[in-house]
């Protein structure tokens, strides 16, 4: 038998020591440490308990449920296990265009489908949230809860929407904070594209930082009007702005030694992406966790003393023989 926290004994043994003097030295210590009206409900009749063995049994009491506190345990030794599951920063764009109905509903609710599909065929990699714009922020931290993960994604409306140009550069810095202790670093990027030059901001940060970059298109060629924030259509010098997908984000993807698919009904696109995703990490090492098998046996002195403390707050009943006469 051992224990895991035996550093228990050494915090708290001065403590029981001082206590079991003070316990000691008062005789009187049980109603001084407790009310009258509770020794009262505790009482059940005439005491016939020592206070000495009183004392005794508190003390006793709670050396159990200090070597309770130290956790013993019966080990049957270590392993390592390799988890295998990758980590990957998702990111959903947000910039206007993003309203664009080119496809139903519109851009944004069909990519936040395409990344509920994606959550449930990674069941066992670590999964993080960012949407950006201008400016990119978290929403979520890195998990495997896929159900809460989802949640999230759901709850991102066009309210999010910013009118502001997407910074591609921006999102590159704020990625490769984030995926700074991940082996490999990858990112899974939602968009329907965006300017050639800022486009090529972020394909020479995910080469500097080895960021594994790809991306699911959303949106079409023909294009579609962008939309403000009550459905109506934007104007440029009396024109009607129109957004097309820009498919250079797919190339720079494939450079960064990645890969993109165009986001389509059904799901075969996504999972083309995750195997190809799989196959490509197949070979590096996942991170490694340390499990223990061991018996606990902490609750057996913990009961132990409960039941020790218990009785010595309690009172027992004198038994008395009456002779017939």
């Amino acid at each position: 038998m051992s224990f895991v926290n035996p550093q228990i004994f050494y915090i708290l043994i001065l403590p029981l020591l001082l206590f079991s003097f003070f316990i000691l030295r008062h005789k009187d210590n049980i109603s001084q440490l407790f009310s009258k009206e509770v020794l009262e409900r505790l009482s059940v009749g005439h005491d016939s308990l020592p206070l000495v063995a009183r004392n005794a049994l508190m003390l006793v009491a709670l050396l159990f449920m200090l070597i309770a506190l130290a956790r013993p345990v019966i080990e049957h030794g270590a392993k390592k296990v390799e988890v295998r599951g990758i980590s990957a920063v998702v990111v959903l764009d947000i910039s206007a265009s993003m309203r664009a109905k080119d496809i139903y509903p519109n851009r944004l609710e069909f990519a936040k489908k395409k990344i509920a599909t994606l959550l449930d065929a990674m069941p066992n990699d670590e999964i993080a949230l960012v949407a950006f714009a201008h400016s990119p922020f978290i929403l979520a931290p890195f998990s495997s809860d896929k159900r809460v993960l989802k949640e999230i994604v759901d709850g991102v409306t066009d309210k999010y929407i910013n009118m502001n140009s997407t910074n591609f550069r921006a999102l590159g810095e704020y990625v490769a904070q984030i995926l700074e202790k991940k082996k490999p670093k990858i990112l899974i990027l939602f968009s329907d594209g965006g300017d050639k030059k800022e486009v090529e901001k972020l394909a020479k940060i995910a080469k500097e930082q080895n960021i594994s970059l790809y991306v699911v298109l959303v949106g079409t060629k023909v294009g579609s009007p962008v939309l403000d924030e009550k459905g109506k259509p934007l104007r440029d010098k009396g024109s009607i702005v129109i957004t097309q997908r820009e498919d250079t984000l797919g190339e720079v993807a494939i450079e960064s030694g990645g890969a993109f698919v165009v986001a389509s009904t059904g799901s075969k696109d996504i999972k083309d992406l995750i195997t190809t995703i799989k196959t490509q990490h197949k070979g590096k090492r996942g991170k490694e966790v340390t499990l223990y098998d061991r018996d606990e046996l902490f609750y057996y002195p913990l009961a132990f003393g409960l039941f020790l403390l218990l009785l010595s707050l309690s009172s027992i009943p004198t038994i008395k023989w009456r002779r017939d006469r």
